[in-house]
């Protein structure tokens, strides 16, 4: 599978940093319960099987699945179903629209693509830009669709009929590959993460703002996630922190645990009072953690396959956490205390 800087964040463990943790603000616990699916996966070469997963308008779960160029919906009872007709290249991120449909990227085919929640697939045109490679995409405040072109540096609105903008000015990266992840935030505008430390902020006009002060250096910021506390949350995978961001840009950062695994993705918990984000490695343990809004963190381990690969996560319409399992084919289901 093709790797540019954001397909290859999860795949860094190697080289990744440490730190020492203070051990009174995180404890590891067992979840309430975590349960494992696989059946109604096609099997894939590790590290290219199911990646984003989004709550669908329908009470399932949808996810990609760019190794096999499907589109996956797992109920909360765990039976999944896989679509491909009408997919013509590997789908990578995936979100719910404001139409009661699914929109996703698809970064080698440089297009944008929809499905019904009967699996209905419809394909837009190749971006204007080429090789603009667009990941992960959500959507924004105006009632269109958002996502980053690691690939061009740019950030791309398409409405639900499919018109697309693409910005560029004001988003001064030093080089392609930067942009990691993106989300609607409180405020009106959309929220970008760049891998090389700052949090961007773009209003539906393309009015771009960036942010970089309290950002450790090199901390390798990857997704970003609106809190229910009116923040931003993101992960920082080369320091193992957890980053909080208000509108106005005060940044600050808590440490993810002791574990000697990278956050990767983030999403906000059914509780209010939480975020919860993937940990983990191909080769490591693999954990959930849970971070309050006062920053004292819970890891989650025991039940979760060992090399899992924890990659994205959202929270379902149940009120349970659903991650993917990027290395070994699955879908995981976390109850929360």
């Amino acid at each position: 599978m093709k790797a540019g800087r954001f397909l290859v964040v999860a795949c860094a463990v190697a080289s990744l940093g440490l730190l020492s943790e203070d051990a009174s603000a995180f404890k590891v616990k067992k979840p309430k319960g975590v349960t494992e699916f696989s059946a109604g996966i096609s099997a894939t070469a590790a590290l290219t099987g199911p990646w984003d997963i989004t709550a669908g308008p329908d009470g399932n779960l949808w996810f990609t699945e760019p190794g096999i160029s499907r589109i996956g919906r797992i109920t909360p009872a765990g039976v999944i179903t896989e679509f491909s007709a009408g997919i013509t290249s590997a789908p990578y991120g995936i979100t719910a629209g404001p139409d009661g449909k699914l929109w996703f990227t698809e970064p080698f085919g440089n297009r944008i693509g929809q499905i019904t929640v009967a699996g209905v697939v419809t394909e837009f045109d190749a971006l204007p830009t080429a090789g603009a490679q667009p990941s992960f995409i959500t959507k924004g405040p105006d009632d269109n669709l958002w996502f980053i072109e690691p690939g061009a540096a740019q950030i791309g609105q398409i409405t639900i009929a499919g018109v697309v903008t693409e910005f560029s000015a004001g988003v001064p990266l030093t080089s392609a590959f930067e942009l990691t992840g993106i989300t609607a935030g409180p405020d009106g505008s959309v929220w970008f993460t760049e891998f090389g430390g700052q949090i961007g902020r773009i209003t539906p006009v393309g009015t771009v703002t960036q942010f970089s002060t309290g950002i450790t250096s090199d901390a390798g910021l990857a997704h970003i996630t609106a809190g229910p506390d009116g923040n931003l949350w993101f992960t920082e995978i080369n320091i193992d922190r957890i980053g909080q961001i208000t509108p106005t840009g005060v940044v600050t950062e808590f440490s993810a645990g002791t574990s000697a695994l990278f956050p990767y993705a983030i999403t906000a918990g059914p509780d209010g009072n939480s975020l919860w984000f993937t940990k983990g490695g191909a080769a490591t343990e693999a954990a959930i953690g849970r971070i309050t809004l006062a920053g004292v963190v819970t890891e989650f381990i025991a039940g979760i396959t060992f090399g899992a690969e924890p990659v994205a996560i959202a929270t379902g319409l149940d009120r349970n956490l659903w991650f993917t399992e990027a290395n070994i084919d699955r879908i995981g289901r976390l109850r929360p205390r």
